[in-house]
Formats: structure tokens, C-alpha cells, sequence
């Protein structure tokens, strides 16, 4: 569990998304799902999320976290509405880390019984029951207590009250991915439960807190290209990027062979052909020959791993910009959907406070055309709710229509 903004001793109680990782330690190898709390996120371009990490960070100049760059880069990826209107809910501040669901978020794969492949969404659904913070409650606990997440996780478990969450899934066959109304492979898009419903798989338990902090969690590396036979990616853009970066990243922060550390290490043997690097810790395979095929292992590759063939859509290589086809350019019709259909009346409130709150702090010779640019989106996902927010800003209205003709225009 984890914050995205907050440097390590930042609270546990900032509005943020939370990273919600799992390592699976299986006889076929470890397989890593790494995701958050949200089932969608800001940006599905990779491209973009360097720069979307930036805006999150400390501003270069003032060394502050900065409101202005955060909605600066909202306003001009409007993308990123459905991620950032669950942000600015009170899902946004959650009860610690038992009370809130996990998403893979990504569209992955599986290859089922028949040898044929299928998308999925995995889903970890708390059996807590979902409990969030006010964003008064949260900014008090934040004055008490800085560690309230990792505490409260702590000691339920050291008290023998184990949380527990739910795996669900839902599927896609390949013939469906084709003819949906939406791009299923688009992070910032959720797909409609009534027509993919979730499917149980199995209950996630946590009965052990680590015994060493540093070498149980800040040694541990996630990465979403750890998987096993049987699962795979997607033609998801944001999760191809991960695939490179995350390991990429460890390798800088833990070394070449981070794979050897004990919390990273499958537990059963391997047998491969990957050898030598720096800090090689494991006996490196012996005198054993570091190629493949060879004459002295005796080994053969099993066919019932083969995986079938992939067919491409298309030959032609292309941005993955926000303005796509297939629909790629409709960032409101879910996020308004959320609005109406899901949030009750206390909800739909705390969001608009919350929005007012975090939007307040825009400020700078770009504050109007920022807040207003932003503004524009809320209202395109739901008028109510643009005006409720517009009127919790004090802003003329006449001015929010005046740029929201302009740029459709």
C-alpha cells in the first residue's frame, strides 16, 4: 500500500490515490498486480505520465506542491475528469488502507482451458466494507496522526483481526473487444458491470505483518511484466509503457539482479540461463551451460505452454493521443454516469466542496483561464454538477459558457 504525491513520512490521510500491489509467490513463478484503488486512471498515454507525475511533485521553483500545475494539466488532458473526480470524492481519502477496494485497473489477459486468450479486469473488493474520510476528518487526522493507515493495518493485524478482500474478474472475449461502443483497452475507462459482470475468484487474506520493514517493503519490487503462464497483457498503451519503466526503475534503486533479494525471490527453483550482473548473491547456476538449446541438460520445451497467436487489428502505428477514434474522445459520458447514477446526495455534495476546496487553490496570471478551462469539463460530464461547482467558486457562469463555445468551437 502506498501514496502517489506524498514523499515517504508524508500522511497517510492526503488526498491521493493509493497503489495497491500484490505479489503472488506461485510454483509457476511470482506474478505482481500492480495497481491502485481506483479501477481508472488520469492519463492512458504513456507519454503523459512522466508529466503527470511532475504536476503531483514539488513545483521547480517553489519547492511546493502546487494546485496551479495540477489543474493546469487536468484542464488541458480532459482525460483525466473520471480519474479526478473519484479523487476529489471522498473515496479520495479513504478509512486507511482495510477499508478501500484494489484495481488492477489495466486491461490484462488470460488464456482459458481451450488455449484461447480473453481480456480481464481484476478486482479487489474489501470485505471491510468501504469507510472513508471526510476532508475535514482527513486534514484533523492528518494533525494527529501521520501514520494512521499503516498503524491501523498494524495492529488489526497483530490482534488476530485479519482484513480481507474478495478477487473478482470480469471478462471480454476477444470477438467482444471489438464491438463495444468504448475502447476497452482505455485506463481511463471502466467497462459497464451490467454487461461484463464481476465473477468470484478467491479471497485475499493478510494474516502476517512483516517482521522487518526494510527488507519486507522497501526492498519489495512490483512489476506489472511479473506474470506466469496463463496471464498476459492487452493492447492497453499505459500498461505496455509499465511494462518497461517499472523494472527499469527497480534496476536503478535496487541493482540488476533485484530479482535476488528475499522478498523478490520466487520461492522454488529456477531453472534459466540468465547469468553474472552486479551483486550476483544466488551461486549463479553453477558450471551449469548458460545457453539454450544445449546437449547436456536434457531439457525440452513443453508445448502445452505455447500461446496462441495474436492477430493485429491494424498495420499502422499511431499516437495514442487523447482525440482517438473508436470513441477514445469521450471523457464524460462515464464520469457524468458516476455523478448521477452512483453518488447519493451526500456524496454529489462532498465531491463539489471538495472540488471547490482543491480548485481554490489555483492562483498565478493563469488562474481564470485554468479554473474556467477546467470547468468546462465538469460541466460537460453533468450541468448540475458544473454549476454547483462554478457557484461554489463564485464564478460568472456567462464566462464559463463564453470558453466552453469557444474551445468546442
Amino acid at each position: 500500500f502506498s501514496t502517489v504525491g506524498g514523499e515517504r513520512g508524508s500522511a497517510d490521510t492526503e488526498r491521493d490515490p493509493r497503489g495497491f500491489a500484490v505479489k503472488f509467490y506461485t510454483e509457476d513463478g511470482n506474478w505482481d498486480l500492480v495497481g491502485n484503488n481506483t479501477p481508472v486512471f488520469f492519463v492512458k498515454d504513456p507519454k503523459k505520465f512522466g508529466d503527470f507525475i511532475h504536476t503531483q511533485k514539488r513545483d521547480p521553483f517553489t519547492n511546493m506542491k502546487s494546485p496551479t500545475m495540477m489543474w493546469d494539466f487536468w484542464s488541458l488532458n480532459p482525460e483525466s475528469l473520471h480519474q479526478v473526480m473519484i479523487l476529489m470524492s471522498d473515496r479520495g481519502t479513504p478509512y486507511g488502507h482495510r477499508h478501500m477496494n484494489g484495481y488492477g485497473s489495466h486491461t490484462f489477459s488470460m488464456l482459458n482451458a481451450k488455449n484461447e486468450r480473453v481480456y480481464v479486469k481484476y478486482h479487489f473488493k474489501t470485505a471491510q466494507g468501504i469507510k472513508n474520510f471526510t476532508d475535514e476528518e482527513a486534514a484533523q487526522m492528518k494533525s494527529k496522526d501521520m501514520d494512521f493507515s499503516q498503524r491501523d493495518l498494524i495492529e488489526h493485524i497483530e490482534n488476530g483481526d485479519f482484513p480481507k478482500w474478495n478477487l473478482k474478474i470480469q471478462v471480454m472475449s476477444m470477438e467482444q473487444s471489438k464491438k463495444v461502443d468504448f475502447n476497452p483497452f482505455d485506463l481511463t475507462k471502466v467497462w459497464p458491470h451490467g454487461d461484463f459482470p464481476l465473477i468470484d475468484v478467491g479471497v485475499m487474506e493478510l494474516n502476517e505483518n512483516a517482521d522487518n520493514y526494510f527488507q519486507d517493503v522497501e526492498q519489495s519490487a512490483f512489476a506489472p511484466a511479473h506474470v506466469v503462464d496463463g496471464l498476459g497483457y492487452s493492447p492497453d498503451k499505459m500498461l505496455q509503457g509499465r511494462l518497461l519503466s517499472y523494472p527499469d526503475a527497480h534496476r536503478y534503486r535496487l541493482g540488476t539482479n533485484y530479482e535476488q533479494i528475499p522478498v523478490n525471490r520466487c520461492p522454488y527453483a529456477v531453472n534459466n540461463y540468465q547469468r553474472d550482473g552486479s551483486m550476483r548473491i544466488d551461486g549463479n547456476q553453477g558450471r551449469k551451460p548458460n545457453y539454450f538449446p544445449n546437449s547436456f541438460d536434457d531439457m525440452e520445451i513443453d508445448q502445452s505452454y505455447n500461446e496462441p497467436s495474436d492477430e493485429l487489428d491494424s498495420n499502422i502505428a499511431d499516437w495514442y493521443d487523447r482525440n482517438s477514434k473508436m470513441g477514445g474522445d469521450d471523457h464524460y459520458s462515464q464520469p457524468g454516469k458516476l455523478y448521477r447514477e452512483v453518488m447519493d446526495d451526500e456524496a454529489k455534495t462532498n465531491l463539489v466542496n471538495n472540488t471547490v476546496g482543491a480548485m481554490s487553490g489555483v492562483e498565478g496570471p493563469k488562474k481564470e483561464e485554468i479554473i474556467n478551462r477546467q470547468l468546462c469539463h465538469w460541466f460537460r460530464a453533468d450541468e448540475e454538477l458544473g454549476r454547483r461547482i462554478a457557484e461554489g467558486l463564485n464564478v460568472n457562469l456567462d464566462k464559463v459558457m463564453q470558453a466552453m463555445h469557444e474551445h468546442h468551437a
